[in-house]
């Protein structure tokens, strides 16, 4: 079907109220007074504008069929329902993370470039979003509008995800755990979006964060800042009794027990440990609780370490190699006990006799005999 645009002359071109366009189109090669008449009203002047927004006001007509929330445009209801379905039609290029608005990768993208185009006036500091200097502002002013209703406390923001603000806060008070996990099965729910997104990639594999010096890839931004710290040497936390620098800051706190005599202990069988991990590795040996799984074979494990070692006799993986004869080893460990052979360390002695081993067993028979 081709279409026709007749264009009437000025004397008989009707008359149309300001603002409005109207085009005739006629049919070609079909009945002459068949013709369809479109018209498409425009914003022409403040008066057009102020009627317009009377007659649609507090219209609404766009429905979510998951929950029901309303819209007035189409195009944010379609937004809108991908928080429901997941679609995150907007990839990045360079490292494959999606999102739902387009407004959202463009801003991500800065994180690739680093494009800063807000900057703090008080101290030069640059960001990407302008939200983001907006909320640093009050870094500077103390400004903390949005208060607790519970406890007081006050925050800079009442939203965002990655940050704790009032609307998160609030949680910690009702329990609230909004966000679950749909791929582990048991239900395992979360406080914040960001704790889910972290989780969720024990379940992918994926490995986002990548070491610019030697290529070694991590799940979470803070894994990849403390291993970048193996290359650079900066050691950030340092302990103000004896000056002792660390590169992580739970290392500086273990540390810090040395000092204090602190120490978390097991309500079985009163040993105590330098750090609260620790002490839940071992609390298993009272419980039996074995959480990790070997994929290939179905073996359990107490501690995730114990599964990795183990997963190496399905692999074939030895990591760790002689510098001397080049064998290599599944364990550390191993290859710590195999240098005893080039060095000639024999650290088991024997107190009745002086006698020395290299080996733990060596010197076991031995005690067992003398």
């Amino acid at each position: 079907i081709a279409f026709k645009y007749l264009v009437p002359s000025k004397a008989e071109s009707p008359k149309v109220s300001p603002g409005t366009i109207t085009v005739n189109q006629t049919v070609a090669n079909g009945d002459p007074n068949t013709s369809f008449s479109h018209t498409q009203s425009l914003s022409a002047s403040h008066s057009a504008r102020t009627s317009s927004a009377n007659t649609i006001s507090g219209d609404k007509r766009f429905v979510c069929s998951y929950c029901s929330k309303r819209f007035r445009c189409f195009s944010q209801l379609t937004i809108h329902q991908r928080s429901h379905t997941g679609e995150k039609p907007y990839r990045c290029t360079l490292c494959g993370k999606s999102y739902i608005q387009k407004g959202h990768l463009y801003t991500h993208q800065r994180t690739h470039t680093g494009e800063k185009p807000y900057r703090c006036s008080l101290c030069g500091k640059g960001f990407i979003q302008k939200c983001t200097l907006d909320m640093h502002l009050r870094s500077h002013t103390g400004e903390k509008p949005y208060t607790c209703t519970k406890c007081g406390k006050g925050f800079t923001t009442k939203f965002n995800l990655t940050k704790c603000t009032l609307d998160m806060h609030l949680r910690s008070h009702t329990g609230e755990k909004p966000y679950t996990c749909t791929k582990c099965g048991k239900g395992k729910t979360f406080e914040y979006l960001s704790h889910m997104t972290k989780h969720m990639r024990k379940h992918s594999g994926e490995k986002p964060y990548v070491c610019t010096v030697c290529g070694k890839r991590f799940a979470q931004k803070t894994y990849l800042t403390t291993h970048e710290r193996t290359h650079s040497g900066e050691r950030p936390y340092s302990c103000m009794e004896c000056g002792k620098s660390f590169s992580q800051k739970s290392s500086l706190n273990v540390h810090l027990r040395s000092h204090t005599g602190e120490k978390f202990e097991c309500v079985f069988c009163r040993r105590t440990f330098n750090k609260l991990t620790y002490l839940k590795a071992h609390m298993r040996t009272h419980s039996g609780e074995k959480p990790y799984v070997c994929t290939v074979c179905g073996k359990r494990f107490a501690q995730k370490t114990y599964l990795r070692i183990h997963q190496r006799t399905h692999s074939g993986e030895r990591p760790y190699s002689c510098m001397e004869c080049g064998k290599s080893f599944a364990q550390k460990s191993s290859l710590n006990v195999h240098l005893r052979s080039h060095t000639g360390e024999k650290p088991y002695s024997c107190s009745e006799c002086g006698k020395s081993y290299a080996y733990k067993q060596g010197f076991n028979t031995h005690q067992c005999f003398s």
